[in-house]
């Protein structure tokens, strides 16, 4: 496995940074239209039959707000968005798993200066950081008491926590996300290679049918209640888990196909900047906001950075 790698040169990231930045400057005033005749191909393919349901927690462990149209390219209102680091708690009948294990208490001192200064100054959160087996101790749980780590993909902010969990914890993920973040000498854009390190990984594959409006998926537990999806773009192996939670409700946790539900409102990708350095394939990532966009309605969608959003699962009073 690849070891703790350099965040890439300062002068090709400080010349994607000024690139971004004058393509950010034009965005804000006209944002990408959404793609029309992309939408109206979109088909809804169904939901799978559901034989179980599972508990939803949201577990805060960090705050940070961004202007609107740096998030939903271009956006005028709000003018600030109130943003989140957010770890979800799984509590299936067979099993309890986290997606996203977001931060680790020192997560500023461990995993940040793994970063590129650029993009390290831009997304850094707010202090203080709750840990992850102290937000789990708020539902009397240890890390020990945890399955397995679902990530949605394999970015800083996703995968911090796991510095806090069992080393021989399995982290799920897709063959072709683990070899993009841990192929290559330079780790790139938003990959911190340490908390990856010596994990062992269980890899799957999105071999189910067509889901909803996504092409490929696959059924964690083979009963409906988590239900793994094809979000690429972000990420080349970005997922997002449908959940069928207790009470009926059908949750999308989108991971960062989208930051927030605005962009799923306005059909926006992030602004040049700081996509440029978060999305892998920028085209991708903007034709998997038009399928979060023409989802049914009763579906729910939840961006791992919409405080709001996440908020509705959280039994802490403070996180809204």
């Amino acid at each position: 496995m690849a070891s703790t790698s350099p965040h890439p040169p300062l002068g090709s990231t400080l010349v994607t940074c000024c690139g971004a930045l004058a393509a950010t400057a034009g965005r804000l005033v006209r944002p990408r239209r959404a793609d029309r005749r992309l939408l109206a191909t979109l088909g809804d393919a169904g939901l799978p039959p559901t034989r179980a349901t599972v508990r939803l927690t949201a577990l805060p462990q960090a705050r940070q707000s961004a202007p609107a149209a740096v998030v939903a390219e271009g956006a005028r209102r709000p003018r600030r968005l109130r943003l989140s680091m957010t770890t979800f708690l799984v509590e299936h009948p067979r099993a309890r798993f986290l997606v996203d294990p977001a931060m680790c208490t020192d997560v500023h001192d461990v995993v940040l200066p793994e970063l590129s200064p650029v993009l390290r100054a831009a997304i850094a959160p707010e202090k203080p950081v709750a840990g992850l087996a102290e937000v789990l101790a708020t539902e009397n749980l240890d890390p020990a008491d945890i399955d397995f780590a679902l990530p949605t993909h394999l970015h800083w902010d996703h995968v911090s926590g796991l510095l806090e969990l069992p080393h021989e914890l399995p982290v799920r993920t897709l063959a072709v996300e683990r070899d993009w973040a841990l192929a290559g000498p330079v780790a790139p854009h938003g990959v911190a290679r340490g908390p990856l390190l010596s994990r062992h990984f269980d890899p799957f594959e999105l071999d189910g049918p067509p889901v909803l409006t996504f092409t490929g998926s696959h059924d964690l537990f083979g009963d409906g209640s988590a239900v793994l999806v094809d979000l690429a773009g972000h990420t080349p192996g970005s997922v997002g888990v449908l959940l069928a939670v207790d009470g009926g409700d059908r949750v999308l946790l989108a991971g960062d196909a989208v930051w927030h539900g605005l962009q799923v409102t306005l059909v926006r990708g992030t602004a040049p900047f700081p996509g440029r350095f978060t999305d892998a394939d920028r085209a991708a990532a903007f034709a998997t906001v038009h399928r979060l966009h023409a989802l049914p309605a009763s579906i729910e969608v939840v961006a791992s950075h919409d405080r709001a959003a996440a908020a509705k699962w959280a039994h802490r009073d403070d996180f809204a």
